[in-house]
């Protein structure tokens, strides 16, 4: 069951907004101005077209039309839209980039499945037994 949206659950920072420090909210966020220092949410960001953020992400789910400098950590997706430029690392369970899109950095994807089975260990080698059927060395 979904919950009903209610008004004033989608913040907006406008692109007249410059933020110096840490930014935490609840729900949806639309940043359209400039934010340096750390972002931190269980909620949804998008950055808007016209954003420039210098941060720390550490959100639910990043949708990117703006730029982005800073390592980013999400819980579920993020979204590369075309003109979006991202500078830094993304950890994500997925992600989707655009063509148009820049990513400059490391990223990684998904949750590894614990299957509880070990890792395979490297192949012993075993040195080769003389066969039966080789002649006799010579003795002197």
């Amino acid at each position: 069951m979904q919950r009903p949206v209610s008004a004033g659950t989608r913040n907006v920072l406008s692109s007249d907004v410059e933020i110096k420090g840490s930014v935490k909210f609840t729900n949806d966020l639309l940043v359209d101005g400039k934010i340096e220092g750390d972002i931190a949410s269980d909620g949804n960001l998008t950055v808007g077209e016209n954003a420039r953020i210098r941060a720390e992400i550490k959100t639910a789910t990043l949708v990117v039309y703006g730029k982005i400098h800073g390592n980013i950590t999400v819980t579920d997706r993020v979204e590369l839209k075309v003109g979006a430029e991202v500078v830094g690392d993304i950890k994500a369970k997925t992600l989707s980039i655009e063509a148009g899109a820049v990513f400059v950095g490391k990223s990684t994807v998904g949750t590894p499945a614990s299957t509880g089975v070990a890792p395979a260990k490297p192949a012993e080698i075993k040195p080769e037994a003389p066969k039966q059927d080789a002649p006799a060395g010579v003795v002197s």
